[in-house]
């Protein structure tokens, strides 16, 4: 499919059939390709959680708010941001780029971009990404409301505007993942009408994770769309300037 008739096919599908199955290796590898999506400073501070085993479906499935899109799935997955892997992820990303450098940069110029990576992964992102409490959300808030009266600069610094970084930066996953699954005939339905907590616990989830976005998976039925598409005008959200 093109990517308009992928994009026509997607609909947020709230009954499927229980008469045909998925296959978890097809979905798998939606989520494989969902892995291309961007993330913000490449960090990739999120996870997925394909649920397939039918006892765990249906232990969601009130924790989902008895919603018949998870009622109805023949499989969910559970999309996850982990601020805890901060660290982990910094490090990756730095080996990652520094090998990358010594492959496909000048001999002259290795030294200065490795130093470059080593100042983000290693002491900006940890410090912009940081928790305590609150306290060095606000440290950094402070940090750049000043700097900011003599330049431009990245404001929102806070812990809680660095959670919303992760959430954006998953939604992008979830999104590519759903389009994955469209290409392929598959439908879904991106349910945030769920108990998060409840969810956490079924998972195992540390209590830094935040639950994103739980997606169910499966084949449509003829009343699984409940009629046609509403979309605002675009000359309502179009600006040009």
């Amino acid at each position: 499919m093109r990517l308009e008739e992928i994009l026509n096919h997607r609909r947020s599908v709230r009954h499927f059939d229980s008469a045909k199955p998925i296959d978890p290796e097809q979905v798998k590898a939606c989520l494989q390709l969902a892995t291309l999506a961007p993330t913000s400073s490449n960090m990739q501070l999120w996870e997925c959680y394909h649920i397939t085993d039918r006892a765990m479906l249906e232990k969601m499935v009130p924790a989902c708010l008895d919603q018949l899109a998870a009622s109805s799935a023949q499989q969910l997955v559970v999309f996850v941001t982990r601020p805890d892997l901060t660290k982990h992820h910094a490090q990756a990303v730095l080996a990652f780029e520094q090998d990358n450098v010594r492959r496909n940069s000048p001999a002259e110029k290795q030294e200065k971009r490795i130093r470059r990576w080593q100042l983000y992964y290693g002491k900006f992102i940890p410090l912009w990404y940081g928790r305590c409490f609150g306290l060095a959300g606000l440290l950094r808030k402070a940090l750049v409301q000043a700097i900011g009266l003599f330049r431009p600069i990245v404001r929102q610094a806070s812990e809680a505007d660095m959670r919303v970084v992760m959430h954006k930066s998953c939604g992008l996953v979830a999104q590519t993942f759903m389009l994955a699954m469209s290409e392929v005939g598959y439908d879904t339905c991106p349910l945030e009408g769920f108990d998060s907590w409840r969810v956490k616990r079924l998972l195992h989830l540390p209590y830094s994770a935040d639950i994103n976005m739980v997606i169910a998976c499966g084949i449509r039925l003829p009343d699984g769309v409940w009629g046609d598409r509403f979309r605002l005008p675009l000359s309502e959200m179009y600006h040009r300037v």
